[in-house]
């Protein structure tokens, strides 16, 4: 077993968990300030705040934001036009989706 009553044996497990927590704190930063869903929306959602295919969408105005769903960026967009409305711009990781991609999403084509 081990003893703990002497700091010099403490002080490896403290590094340890220090190590570990280090390493899961770039994570936690990108998961709570990071939006990877962009959409502008031709008219305000009529919610602040709604799930659309799993995700919580936060919006103000005609801007609205949101996390990393399981779905490709085109089946997001869509399925926020049928929940929100009209769809002018869609983003995902950076990535705009080209007019034909987001006509599509809208569902014209």
């Amino acid at each position: 077993m081990f003893d703990l009553s002497s700091p010099a044996r403490i002080l490896p497990l403290f590094g340890a968990a220090c190590v570990a927590l280090g390493a899961l704190a770039p994570v936690a930063a990108s998961a709570a300030g990071g939006a990877y869903y962009r959409a502008e929306l031709a008219s305000p959602a009529a919610k602040d705040r709604f799930v659309s295919r799993g995700v919580v969408w936060t919006c103000t105005g005609t801007s609205c934001v949101a996390a990393r769903g399981t779905s490709r960026p085109a089946i997001m967009c869509s399925t926020l036009a049928k929940d929100a409305g009209e769809v002018k711009a869609f983003v995902a990781d950076g990535k705009p989706l080209e007019a034909d991609a987001l006509a599509r999403c809208n569902g014209a084509g």
